[in-house]
């Protein structure tokens, strides 16, 4: 008996998806890898736990996907790009990175609005949510190295950046959160 409850679109769009966020923890990893190299270990254990973070998101789609009754599909991933030039260039590549895997899940969430599939699209909601926390921890980070100075960032400020990253929490406030008692 056919269990499948996803439609082959949509299946083959969150496989697309499982793939990408394999993609996105490689990405991470290698960035993480490039600051260890680089004497930032502040700043590589940041990233370090943002490549798990991505891994886990690949997890939940799998689980998803099997529990809809679908086939996952697990195939290669591309390479990571090149490792950042900066830490300064590191935090936008970042930033690029996230807006680039909003847009993916934007468009799972379409597709699922459009098949009326309203499993997946409860589903997607948590990766909208994730999203926002993820964008926002990426401009967090740009904020913070356009403090040090950006490109021309003192090594002084660097390691006090780095110091502060390794301490700081892997999730950014949601707006959601935000009341008139704590802003």
């Amino acid at each position: 008996m056919n269990t499948n409850r996803l439609s082959k679109p949509l299946a083959a769009a969150l496989n697309a998806q499982m793939t990408k966020e394999a993609h996105a923890s490689q990405i991470y990893l290698s960035y993480a890898s490039w600051a260890e190299s680089q004497g930032f270990s502040g700043i590589a254990n940041f990233l370090f736990r943002h490549a798990q973070e991505e891994r886990n998101h690949m997890m939940k789609i799998l689980e998803f996907i099997l529990k809809r009754g679908a086939e996952v599909k697990v195939t290669a991933i591309p390479a990571p790009p090149e490792n950042p030039s900066s830490v300064n260039n590191c935090f936008e590549k970042v930033y690029a990175h996230e807006i680039d895997n909003t847009a993916a899940i934007y468009k799972l969430v379409k597709m699922s609005l459009a098949e009326e599939d309203w499993a997946t699209w409860n589903f997607m909601q948590w990766f909208v949510k994730e999203q926002i926390e993820e964008e926002t921890m990426a401009i967090n980070l740009l904020d913070k190295i356009k403090i040090t100075g950006g490109e021309k960032a003192h090594i002084n400020d660097l390691y006090s950046l780095d110091r502060d990253l390794e301490k700081t929490p892997d999730d950014a406030r949601s707006a959601e959160d935000v009341t008139a008692e704590k802003p």
